[in-house]
């Protein structure tokens, strides 16, 4: 805020009555109020700092009187302290600002009518009598009574959190985690924020321990350092570290001598959180699920290639003109025998690009043994991977999710040892971004007698998640991997499809000559600021004007980060103002705004409203009222409370690694030495390959030539190879 003090004012208290919130920022509490002073006629700005705020509540602000060169004279206070109101006008604004759910401000008024100052008591005490009110029942009684227990328990916890410097944002999700333990937990062992909490590091868990008095060197903020450590290292996609990189990561974070960190991680390894051991000559550290996970998957994949394939011995040679008159497809040598090394094994991988003939091939296996009667399932990790998987094969295709039947209330899967699945054969699309905890609880659904294909790019990004299943197991050399390599002719007239393979084996792409029609482009934008505003007049006029695109539903910009003016945070908002200008309603929560209209994505998993990280949807509508946002995901309905928010982000413009597993009619890719940390060949590989009419790149080409000649993947600390590579 560009202010200056007025020199002649001294400390000052203000006392008064919000009228309206012009600015609350959820993440460190900063507000703009509108405030009706005793004493002043006009409506006095005051800006502060409040855990919670809404129209209606009295404010006690001490601070002093500033001019900003903007907004002219506000009172800047560093002390904001609020009370409920207590006249019947007051109270009104109050419940109808969406503090409370199911209370919007027509039924604010009605209840106010009935019960004048004495509503928060009704509301608290003896709801039932909310049912006087006309509109509400019974059922609308008791919603509205568990909303302001709610928010009241809310309240007090976002206080507590604000009065020990830590932000306001995650109040909602503390408060869900722990109910009205909240404060005694937090107060016993705060550095369970950093495990329980999303969105809650250890570093905010570290602040609030150190103000509540917590020694530097005190042997529970020793142990939590080195758990975050090495959580943080699963977040890059690691299942162990090295114990010499783990102490110096923690050494780092913690800001204490190596002896010490040492130290607690011998206490580690004595309890049941981690597990010590080897990869290779390595010792290393794991998270004891993580290493559960890898040799559980090992242990599985080589029960499983032990027996004979389900299906009856199939006569290739036969087979294969069958198949080839059935499609009214011929098939190349490399097809035909990636067909006999998979239907003479009962577990295999077939990976290759774009344009090698995956697809074609999938479906004449699929057909062959269909023909034979084999019960066949199919899966992949994402809902739009698996309605290609379907739309490709002819066949009903589930995310592997639903096919393992999630428990929403545990977040674990009715399908299991116990439960297996009910089939012959099970195919797993998309296999590079399964993770390990995910391909363990697959391999443990599938009958022993059961035969399984692993489907995928090898060379795309590895998965979000810790490890590499799909990398490791081809690498053992335990299954017979079908390896596609030869560009079909029609494939190799995209440029598309050429490019993704050159900029594969480390060559810069071919440009299209001037006046060439190509389905590929590079827009220079030297100056990122310059490529923001390429970005949005490609995606808005450019691509919609010559190739009849949808600007929101065909069009997806991906980036390599979220950071920077050609990040995927930034451009989101460029991207709203420009294809969503005036929507006729909006909420802001958690740094973000949406509004109907909006293209939507989900980043976490949520098995009670069955949708999942990497879901793109639509904002449908915003009730105030009810304090909802209504989402669309492939036609079903979705209902968001307001304080739930933060499971969504706009998805106009996304990270590349949010894409995997989707493909877009026409995608645009950002490329900019600004994201040089990010910058990686499989990076790039795996954005251009999300395109299937259009790729345009905007950016730098040295930040293209810096991602090509990048070379190979970056390391991950994976065991798994090695436990099959050892049967």
């Amino acid at each position: 805020m560009r202010a200056v003090a007025d020199t002649t004012t001294s400390r000052e208290t203000l006392v008064g009555a919000v009228e309206r919130v012009t600015f609350h920022n959820e993440e460190n509490g900063f507000a703009v109020l509108k405030v009706k002073v005793r004493g002043k006629r006009d409506l006095v700005a005051v800006v502060g700092h409040a855990a919670s705020i809404s129209a209606g509540e009295f404010i006690h602000a001490v601070g002093v009187w500033t001019t900003d060169r903007t907004h002219g004279l506000q009172f800047k206070a560093d002390l904001l302290k609020t009370t409920p109101p207590t006249t019947a006008e007051g109270i009104e604004k109050y419940l109808g600002s969406g503090m409370v759910r199911g209370i919007g401000p027509k039924l604010a008024k009605r209840i106010v009518d009935a019960f004048g100052q004495g509503t928060f008591e009704i509301i608290e005490a003896s709801p039932e009598k909310l049912r006087d009110v006309s509109g509400i029942g019974e059922f609308r009684a008791g919603k509205i009574a568990a909303g302001w227990a709610e928010q009241k328990a809310v309240r007090d916890i976002m206080v507590f959190l604000h009065s020990n410097g830590v932000g306001t944002s995650r109040a909602v999700r503390i408060f869900k985690t722990y109910g009205h333990d909240a404060i005694q937990v937090m107060t016993e062992d705060p550095y369970r924020l950093a495990r329980d909490i999303r969105g809650v590091g250890f570093r905010t868990a570290d602040a609030m321990a150190m103000k509540m008095g917590m020694s530097h060197e005190a042997p529970q903020r020793m142990r939590a350092g080195v758990s975050f450590a090495l959580q943080e290292a699963t977040n890059d996609g690691h299942c162990g570290l090295p114990v010499d990189n783990l102490v110096t990561l923690a050494t780092k974070l913690l800001d204490v001598d190596k002896a010490i960190v040492r130290a607690a991680l011998d206490h580690e390894l004595a309890g049941a959180e981690v597990v010590g051991d080897t990869i290779g000559a390595e010792p290393c550290v794991f998270l004891r699920g993580l290493h559960i996970a890898e040799r559980g998957v090992a242990e599985q994949i080589l029960a499983l290639v032990r027996g004979t394939p389900p299906w009856p011995s199939i006569d290739v040679e036969k087979a294969v003109p069958w198949v080839e008159k059935k499609t009214g497809k011929t098939l190349a040598a490399s097809q035909r025998a990636a067909i006999e090394t998979v239907l003479r094994s009962k577990a295999a991988v077939i990976t290759g690009g774009p344009g090698v003939g995956k697809t074609t091939l999938l479906d004449a296996i699929l057909r062959i043994l269909a023909a034979k009667g084999t019960k066949i399932l199919l899966a992949a990790p994402t809902g739009r991977a698996a309605k290609r998987m379907a739309e490709q094969t002819g066949l009903e295709a589930k995310t592997i999710h639903r096919l393992l039947e999630i428990n929403p209330k545990t977040g674990g899967f009715r399908r299991g040892v116990e439960n297996p699945l009910e089939c012959d054969l099970l195919v797993i699309d998309e296999t590079s971004m399964v993770d390990i905890s995910l391909m363990f609880a697959l391999v443990k659904a599938i009958p022993i007698r059961a035969a399984l294909l692993l489907v995928g790019d090898v060379d795309q990004l590895p998965s979000v998640g810790p490890g590499q299943a799909l990398d490791d197991v081809i690498n053992s050399g335990v299954l017979p991997v079908a390896r596609l390599t030869e560009v079909f002719r029609q494939a190799a007239e995209s440029r598309i499809i050429v490019n993704a393979h050159r900029i594969n084996r480390g060559e810069m792409p071919e440009w299209p000559k001037r006046g060439e029609d190509s389905d590929f482009w590079f827009v220079d934008a030297d100056d990122p600021e310059k490529g923001v505003a390429k970005v949005v007049e490609i995606v808005r006029d450019r691509i919609p004007r010559r190739f009849g695109l949808d600007p929101i539903r065909d069009i997806q910009v991906l980036c390599p980060m979220q950071r920077g003016a050609l990040g995927a945070r930034s451009l989101n908002a460029d991207l709203q103002k420009a294809l969503n200008p005036a929507p006729p309603a909006k909420i802001e929560k958690f740094g973000s705004i949406f509004a109907p209209g909006d293209k939507i994505m989900q980043t976490e998993n949520d098995y009670d409203r069955d949708v999942f990280n990497g879901d793109l949807g639509t904002v449908l509508r915003i009730d105030e009222v009810e304090g909802l946002l209504v989402a669309g995901f492939d036609g079903r309905e979705v209902e968001y409370p307001f304080g739930e928010l933060d499971a969504l982000v706009p998805a106009y413009a996304t990270t590349i690694h949010k894409s995997q597993g989707s493909e877009y009619p026409a995608v645009v890719i950002t490329l900019a030495t600004q994201h040089y940390a990010m910058l990686a060949r499989n990076l790039v590989y795996t954005a251009v390959t999300r395109g299937k009419r259009l790729v345009v790149i905007v950016g730098q080409r040295r930040a293209m030539a810096i991602a090509v000649r990048s070379g190979g993947r970056r390391k991950r600390w994976t065991k798994l190879r090695e436990w099959l590579a050892a049967r």
